[in-house]
């Protein structure tokens, strides 16, 4: 079967105050397109432990194998939410890729703990390639502490890229750094939360307002915002569409628990319509 979208990276199991539930940007990237009506696969690596249930039956999954699921603990810190890494899967390799999925036209790098080879960047001649740079910036420190860390060689992914999506959390120890990122690739987005975004085109600025939204949980958040702007780019080619298209998508996905609140693409019409009287389009 064809593929619109591929997504690379573990999914995982995210231990919060309200239980255990199954998460990882990978995850929340390809629900966001079948959601959409897209053919979805996942390149992934999980082991006995996670629901595979929890993956409609129509997304394709290939998973390397492990004997474990990569697992996060979720808590607070005063810095902001604290992560912490209780074990890890597989890495993700060029050879792990179906060659049939090298044909896809939308490819998600998708990285929650270092796991995907940035070799794999390479592997698409065709394809719109967005890159969630995230679990490249993660150092696992004592008793599993995530912390920031810099984004070791982006040199290598940068030039293969047409989106780029990174969060102001995610890069504050080195924000100077970061934005330098923004200008080797068309498009990019930095997420602000309830703030919304800054859309980078060309390497030039735009503010891109935040759809209001009554928050529950803002997991993923960013992941569902990444896949609905890189789907809505192609769909499009109008870069102010598809942000704000994105910011709809993600701010009706922390109206719920998870990935429950990822809008199908009846529902996040009628929020884009709202949106886009609001701001007088």
């Amino acid at each position: 079967m064809d593929v619109d979208f591929l997504a690379i990276g573990h999914v995982t199991l995210d231990q919060t105050p309200t239980g255990t539930r199954p998460g990882g940007a990978a995850y929340y990237a390809a629900l966001t397109a079948r959601r959409r009506g897209l053919s979805v696969a996942l390149l992934t690596s999980f082991g006995p432990d996670f629901p595979v249930d929890a993956l409609p039956a129509e997304i394709q999954v290939v998973n390397v194998s492990s004997d474990r699921t990569t697992t996060f603990a979720f808590g607070d810190s005063r810095a902001g939410r604290q992560l912490t890494l209780l074990s890890r899967a597989a890495d993700l390799q060029q050879h792990d890729l179906v060659d049939e999925w090298r044909q896809a036209p939308l490819v998600l790098l998708c990285p929650v703990a270092n796991e995907v080879d940035r070799a794999l960047a390479g592997s698409f001649a065709d394809a719109a390639l967005g890159v969630l740079p995230q679990g490249w910036m993660r150092q696992r420190g004592a008793r599993g502490v995530i912390t920031p860390e810099l984004w070791d060689e982006p040199e290598v992914v940068l030039p293969q890229a047409q989106l780029l999506v990174v969060s102001a959390e995610e890069i504050q120890p080195f924000e100077k750094e970061a934005i330098e990122w923004f200008q080797h690739v068309p498009l990019g987005a930095l997420t602000l939360g309830a703030q919304g975004a800054i859309l980078f085109v060309n390497g030039d600025q735009y503010r891109v307002e935040a759809d209001p939204a009554v928050e529950v949980d803002d997991t993923g958040a960013g992941d569902v915002f990444a896949a609905t702007m890189l789907i809505e780019y192609d769909r499009e080619g109008n870069a102010w569409d598809a942000a704000a298209a994105a910011a709809c998508a993600a701010a009706a996905s922390v109206e719920a628990r998870g990935a429950e609140g990822i809008p199908d693409r009846p529902t996040l019409e009628r929020r884009l319509q709202g949106y886009r009287r609001r701001q007088g389009r």
